[in-house]
């Protein structure tokens, strides 16, 4: 809603541009040889995320340059939003703007609005891979300006909305712990082996396969009935997003329902995840099509516990890169098949437990997404 004509709102409400009710401050960008083992935290967009890796410097800047807990932050490029900063007292790296609301704007509304900016934004934006925002852009936003004590009102309401979403991830990734848990229980960390369980290489357990990719100037050879799977779509709940056609299968390669799919190559080396059906796949993934001897389930959760070997096996050389035969040779345990699969029963049981909690979820976010715009409307 940053053009165009303005829909009405309240009584007592009024359109005013964002950067006339608040400041933006621009982020420093640092040279490699500025960035030290100590000193000011340096923040980056990644720590913002959960990053655990800082950097440091010991410049003195401004003091408007510096982030402290309870700041309001926003990060215009890549990973695209507001934030709630916790601490500690930090430099803000240049993808990210120090919001200072003015008298008339509510810190906490303005964190709502800046949310709901970043959905609009979002949303007309698909399919774009890298999206930012210009300080321009957002200073001329037009914001719903309620009075003050509307302002907090409104933004309680949003605040208890979000804490109810943050409950109910919470209670996925307990699922997903949960898992591991149970793994670990049954057969304790498969990268040391405590169970004494016989070693055998993954060329030994299965049918070891790399995918391709078919040539996109031949005709007819993708929006097919096959999926076709790249490593956007690892470790995700949604769909695959692209599809072979027969002759494009053809042109590539194709594992059954339930074999291990994993990245070896690029910046995802690692990720994984498994064929809901009869699967196409890029040649950035190998597949493990897992013999007798190995539960599907069993199998896969045991490779994530391989990550890391994937990784250090890989990052020998600037594109990261595992090949076949060293993936090949990758040592799991492999203890008794019906301990396997009381192992997949288990981690169906908690998958279907967490289907609930993700639709559950789903629900909870186009509510909070339809009473964020009634209330920026008006009409709560």
């Amino acid at each position: 809603m940053n053009d165009g004509k303005l829909p009405l709102v309240a009584k007592g409400w009024q359109w005013r541009k964002f950067g006339d009710c608040a400041q933006f401050i621009n982020g420093r960008a640092y040279s490699q040889q500025e960035l030290l083992d100590s000193g000011t935290p340096v923040l980056r967009i990644q720590n913002l995320n959960g990053g655990d890796r800082w950097y440091y410097s010991n410049l003195r800047l401004p003091e408007e340059k510096y982030c402290n807990p309870g700041d309001l932050l926003y990060a215009w490029s890549a990973s695209f939003g507001p934030y709630r900063f916790a601490g500690p007292k930090s430099i803000f790296h240049y993808h990210i703007w120090r919001v200072i609301p003015g008298a008339e704007l509510d810190k906490n509304y303005a964190f709502h609005l800046l949310g709901e900016i970043t959905s609009e934004v979002k949303s007309a934006a698909r399919g774009v891979a890298m999206l930012h925002m210009t300080k321009r852009e957002m200073e001329a936003w037009p914001i719903p300006l309620p009075p003050l004590r509307e302002q907090r009102r409104i933004a309680e309401m949003l605040d208890r909305a979000e804490a109810l979403r943050a409950k109910r991830r919470a209670a996925v990734a307990q699922l997903d712990s949960l898992t591991q848990s149970i793994f670990l229980d049954l057969f304790g960390d498969p990268a040391t082996n405590p169970k004494g369980w016989p070693h055998k290489t993954l060329f030994e357990l299965g049918k070891i396969v790399t995918g391709g990719t078919p040539p996109s100037a031949m005709p007819g050879m993708f929006d097919g009935p096959i999926p076709f799977v790249t490593p956007g779509d690892l470790e995700s709940d949604e769909p695959v997003k692209r599809s072979l056609t027969a002759a494009g299968v053809e042109e590539s390669r194709t594992v059954r329902a339930g074999a291990t799919l994993v990245c070896c190559i690029g910046a995802t080396i690692g990720k994984m995840g498994v064929a809901r059906e009869r699967s196409a796949f890029n040649q950035q993934l190998n597949a493990v099509e897992w013999s007798d001897e190995v539960d599907d389930l069993y199998g896969y959760a045991t490779l994530r516990f391989f990550k890391p070997t994937i990784k250090t096996w890989g990052a020998s050389t600037t594109l990261p890169i595992l090949k076949k035969s060293s993936f090949e040779r990758i040592q799991i345990p492999v203890p008794p098949l019906p301990l396997q699969q009381v192992f997949a029963q288990r981690f169906q049981a908690m998958e279907k437990l967490r289907a609930t909690q993700k639709e559950s979820l789903s629900a909870l976010d186009e509510l909070f997404d339809s009473i964020q715009q009634r209330a920026f409307r008006g009409e709560l």
